[in-house]
């Protein structure tokens, strides 16, 4: 309750939550608060505007685009979660067995962290993409893997400050194993900037997994996401403005709430922000 009252008291943290949580209910309400089938054509109403029974409009086939853009927070928001929890697990582990083992190990982990930073991300995972079969889980899985080097320098960065601290030198020399060490006294006083920064990933996730969508090698059709709707709409911007405007409108605002959060919790968790005025 206090964590949520901090939260609440912060004008950024509590924006973004205010745009995040109606994004979530959609999702998980989707079924029930869609009117329309989001993926059975309707051949009587292709490319009909904004109505009354069609808030945001028809696509191609007739399906409403309300509808598709409800469901499609699903997926946008089951990437964002899973690919992020790939990341920041391997991120965590990686950078903590770097920091507190150090030397010539800690070295070599480093080495291949900064080989891994070298490859442009985006382009990396359209060449995995572009080999295995597109689909949401493989996108998922990619995602992860190609974004935990940031997670591990900064949790390596971490632990190098608290392992020589007093009550950590303490646990040594009580003789408690190294495993006990790091998940009990060091792992949890470094994990504060980690939820700033998985937070943060969220939204460049999202971004993602749309840009894939937009480009044919993500989720595939009929299944709805924001990226393969906008895909749609490439080929009809000129006499079906809604398809963009709607699925652009729900990633903006999306990302900006994932980033307002992130940029609320970064000044929670680090006192000389919190208490600057």
């Amino acid at each position: 309750m206090k964590f949520l009252r901090r939260i609440t008291n912060h004008n950024l943290a509590f924006v973004g939550l205010i745009i995040l949580i109606p994004m979530f209910l959609c999702a998980v309400l989707a079924p029930i608060i869609s009117p329309h089938d989001p993926v059975e054509p309707d051949l009587k109403n292709i490319l009909v505007g904004p109505s009354w029974s069609h808030p945001f409009g028809t696509d191609m086939l007739g399906r409403d685009v309300f509808s598709r853009v409800i469901y499609g927070s699903r997926i946008s928001l089951l990437v964002g979660f899973v690919s992020v929890g790939i990341a920041t697990l391997i991120g965590i582990m990686i950078g903590a067995f770097s920091g507190y083992t150090g030397g010539i190990v800690d070295e070599l982990i480093m080495r291949f962290v900064d080989l891994m930073m070298c490859f442009p991300t985006f382009f990396l995972i359209l060449a995995v993409i572009a080999v295995l079969e597109p689909s949401i889980w493989n996108i998922m899985i990619v995602i992860g893997l190609t974004n935990w080097m940031g997670i591990a320098r900064l949790v390596r960065a971490e632990i190098l400050s608290i392992k020589n601290k007093e009550y950590v030198l303490a646990a040594k020399a009580m003789g408690f194993p190294k495993r006990r060490i790091i998940f009990r006294h060091v792992l949890p006083n470094a994990l504060s900037p980690v939820y700033v920064v998985a937070t943060l990933g969220i939204g460049g996730a999202i971004l993602t997994e749309s840009a894939l969508s937009f480009l044919g090698i993500g989720v595939q059709p009929p299944t709805p996401s924001w990226g393969n709707i906008l895909t749609q709409a490439k080929d009809n911007i000129e006499v079906a403005w809604w398809l963009s405007l709607y699925p652009g409108l729900a990633i903006f605002l999306t990302v900006m709430g994932y980033n307002l959060l992130g940029e609320g919790l970064r000044d929670i968790f680090d006192p000389r922000r919190r208490y600057q005025a």
